[in-house]
């Protein structure tokens, strides 16, 4: 069984902002495998169901950002799932608008939602995907730029994101996580070789 967690903040403020782009897959991949019903409990929504042929649950905290191992740490606990089983993902102000980055394991790189896990579960070995939100301008708060909305330009490339974020999770299912990096970790221009881990 995996534990496939969206990182994002609760409540309609926050919706489609920067920092809730793992809360959209999350809502993508259970829209494809027919999962309409999330129950509340453990800090999360939650939905068990089957994607790929493999049994997983559909996670999203309701803490805020900076608390998301409170709904990982007794998840991981009442499924009996393992670091190893666990897939995370949240966006990266590190990497490009668009560019995905699959990790297996790693530091948090700076992102609230990575560290609140890895010290509630007491491991930084669990599969993550990152998703490219751009870094913020120099003049901008690097929280409120995160908190905010992406532009209608931007949209496009948001969306196909998510598309790409989601087949990649189904790659990871089918085809195990090696083969899912090799797919998807393809650089876009003007990528810098810093990935933060």
């Amino acid at each position: 069984m995996k534990l496939i967690v969206g990182l994002g903040n609760p409540g309609r403020q926050y919706d489609n902002t920067r920092h809730n782009v793992g809360f959209r897959v999350i809502d993508l991949l259970a829209q494809q495998a027919g999962l309409q019903h999330f129950k509340s409990g453990f800090n999360a929504e939650y939905a068990k169901g089957t994607l790929s042929g493999e049994e997983a649950v559909l996670v999203k905290p309701i803490t805020y950002m900076n608390r998301s191992g409170d709904a990982v740490s007794p998840l991981m606990q009442w499924f009996k799932i393992v670091p190893e089983d666990i897939l995370v993902l949240c966006d990266d102000v590190h990497l490009p608008l668009g560019q995905l980055r699959l990790r297996a394991s790693g530091s948090d790189g700076g992102h609230n939602g990575l560290k609140s896990i890895i010290r509630q579960i007491g491991s930084n070995r669990f599969n993550r995907i990152r998703m490219g939100i751009n870094e913020p301008p120099p003049v901008m708060d690097q929280a409120d730029y995160v908190l905010g909305h992406f532009t209608k330009g931007e949209q496009p490339e948001v969306e196909e994101m998510i598309r790409q974020a989601a087949d990649a999770v189904e790659s990871i299912l089918t085809r195990g996580f090696s083969a899912a990096m090799n797919q998807f970790n393809v650089r876009k221009n003007n990528i810098t070789g810093d990935e933060n881990e």
